[in-house]
């Protein structure tokens, strides 16, 4: 057999789920050779061919072979097949033993009890958080349905494609319909687990809603396409995750407790335990480590996944961001304290403030017990969809700010997440004051301090990073000071980690009391109180939500809708057939609230003339055709 032909039956496929559930041995040693897969043959033979005599492996009747990493994959595959039975007394020689003793794989079954090895589950960021992080959230949906049915096909544990600012920037920026958008993603993925981020009493806002807003929505979410509800708040208050986290276990779904990972001194291993434990007392299915900043180091990572795989026993998510250049050190950590899933984005959009690249953290956890086992053929294949989609539209329109991409180690100091990150720089482009950059971030970590050191994520990123803005232009620190800082100062929020800088506190509310009950309990029902006036502009339970969640920007994103759709409209009708077509319409809604008031009609059938079709029928028919406006 020549060396070509080994090469080409290879060892690729050594880590295939499939072939590791077939792989038996017989206690013979004689037929120990006959019973291995095809494709592990090959690679042993061809590695015996390479050289034959550097390594002996006593034992398992196998021909000495070359002592690489594809080695130490081999015999980790065959170690943790569940139907392989290993002699007792495998003696290792040569520079494999110490490879596989430093490495853990494989030294004794002490150790193999000791940290266990398993498949790492893979969450793709790319449709929410990966483009909110480099380009303040422009994606979109037509950019997202056609690439769709292949990432389903990868395999994902699920795909993060709601909630965060995706909401707000669909209805202010984009003229798109949210709610359409998660109905149009599910109609497109049918396999994958769909997952929004949800900020816990602040939803998708900017604020706290009362009760009754947040279990409409978290119900709406879950019948419209959500199957994860990642839940979180900016100060880790568990009272602000209670009603949200309560309804998404109501309605079936699947509760991610989220523990917002951050560094000062309050914020320690047992403050993190602390919050864990009280995630768990709310029933939720799993624990998300949520390093917005990407701050956390390889170390701390491995000692709070170990920590709280160790007290809390739920499945445990890690997410990070690239922007310090440590998230794949850190990742590759976590999987060794046991880590059940990872967040990643496809690499056009990965890397700088978004998550690391899916397809590097593939190719780094090959050949390991964390091999995850996905398609890098088709993850490339993907990954130039969203390559072509930068060069065509993103890179062109200047959406992807070239600073939002490049690693920035003074994020150890000054913790700026991301989308934090990218917002700044709008805003003092917006000003003309860009060159006033790294004086705001500098102050960034002055105002943390001094509001309790709140993790930098939304809300108090926003809340921090403008009041940062303030004290720098201005040129007298809280001179300016924004309404939402007064309420977070208030108690408004939640509680902060730690106390609020006395002389700070003065400056900006004086000697108003501080709440210390749960913020919504302060709030009153809102889907109720809806003006007459809006109502007429509303179609379903989900624009009644968008109304109550952003009321300004609602009004004038269903005015764009309805002279959008005029606009349809009248591509499809002439003039005369429009205005008979309104009269029509006029006559029976009148007809309708009339019959209505009246009480005694069920409903009315009008009976005409044979002749050319009506008004009605014809927008029966375009219905039928798959008109929508």
């Amino acid at each position: 057999m020549t060396k070509d032909t080994l090469n080409q039956q290879g060892s690729s496929k050594i880590c295939s789920i499939k072939q590791r559930q077939n792989l038996h041995l017989d206690p013979d040693p004689s037929s120990r050779m006959q019973n291995l897969p095809k494709c592990i043959l090959s690679f042993i033979q061809y590695n015996s061919y390479l050289e034959p005599n550097r390594t002996q492996i006593e034992g398992l009747g196998l021909p000495s072979a070359h002592t690489n990493t594809k080695m130490i994959s081999l015999i980790t595959a065959m170690s943790f097949t569940s139907h392989l039975k290993l002699p007792k007394r495998l003696k290792l020689k040569g520079n494999l033993k110490y490879q596989l003793e430093a490495e853990s794989l494989f030294p004794t079954t002490k150790a193999r009890q000791r940290k266990p090895m398993k498949p790492v589950k893979i969450t793709d960021t790319t449709f929410r958080d990966a483009h909110q992080s480099l380009m303040a959230t422009r994606m979109r949906t037509e950019s997202m349905l056609p690439i769709t049915e292949k990432i389903d096909q990868v395999g994902f544990h699920s795909l993060e494609v709601w909630g965060g600012a995706t909401f707000d920037v669909c209805i202010r920026y984009l003229s798109e319909d949210p709610w359409e958008r998660l109905r149009q993603l599910k109609k497109h993925i049918k396999n994958t687990p769909l997952q929004m981020l949800l900020r816990g009493q602040n939803l998708v806002g900017y604020k706290n809603y009362p009760d009754d807003v947040v279990k409409k929505f978290v119900e709406k979410a879950a019948q419209n396409g959500i199957d994860i509800f990642r839940v979180f708040d900016a100060l880790n208050d568990i009272r602000n995750l209670e009603t949200a986290t309560k309804t998404v276990k109501k309605v079936g779904k699947h509760a991610q407790g989220t523990v917002c990972y951050t560094i000062s001194p309050v914020h320690t291993t047992e403050y993190y335990l602390g919050i864990a434990q009280n995630l768990a007392q709310l029933n939720c299915d799993s624990i998300c480590i949520k390093d917005m900043a990407g701050m956390l180091s390889p170390q701390e990572a491995y000692n709070l996944v170990l920590a709280l795989k160790k007290e809390i026993g739920l499945p445990i998510q890690l997410h990070c961001h690239y922007t310090s250049g440590m998230a794949l050190m850190t990742y590759m950590r976590a999987c060794d304290a046991g880590v059940d899933t990872l967040d990643a984005a496809f690499s056009p959009l990965g890397g700088g403030t978004s998550q690391p690249p899916v397809e590097t953290l593939v190719a780094a956890l090959r050949n390991t017990p964390y091999d995850p086992c996905l398609d890098m053929e088709l993850l490339v294949d993907i990954a130039q969809y969203f390559n072509e989609l930068r060069q065509k539209y993103y890179d062109p329109l200047h959406l992807i700010d070239p600073m939002a991409e490049r690693l920035d180690t003074s994020i150890l100091v000054h913790q700026i997440p991301g989308g934090m990150f990218s917002n700044l720089i709008a805003q003092l482009k917006e000003q003309n004051a860009l060159d006033k950059l790294k004086e705001v971030l500098d102050e960034v970590p002055k105002v943390r301090r001094e509001l309790g050191y709140p993790p930098l994520v939304t809300p108090t990123s926003q809340i921090v990073g403008t009041q940062a803005v303030f004290n720098v232009l201005s040129g007298k620190r809280y001179s300016v000071v924004s309404k939402e800082v007064k309420d977070y100062v208030k108690g408004l929020y939640g509680k902060p980690p730690a106390p609020i800088d006395q002389e700070v506190k003065k400056k900006i509310i004086g000697d108003e009391e501080v709440i210390t009950r749960r913020p919504a309990d302060l709030l009153k029902p809102e889907l109720e109180k809806i003006p007459k006036e809006v109502k007429q502009q509303i179609e379903s339970d989900e624009d009644a939500l968008t109304y109550v969640l952003f009321p300004q920007t609602a009004i004038e994103f269903f005015k764009k809708r309805k002279l959008k759709r005029e606009e349809a409209l009248s591509t499809l009708f002439s003039p005369m057939e429009r205005q008979e077509f309104e009269e029509v319409a006029a006559v029976s809604t009148a007809l309708a609230e009339y019959l209505t008031s009246r009480g005694e009609v069920a409903v009315v059938i009008p009976s005409r003339r044979l002749g050319r079709p009506s008004p009605w029928t014809m927008a029966g028919r375009q219905e039928q055709m798959g008109f929508r406006g």
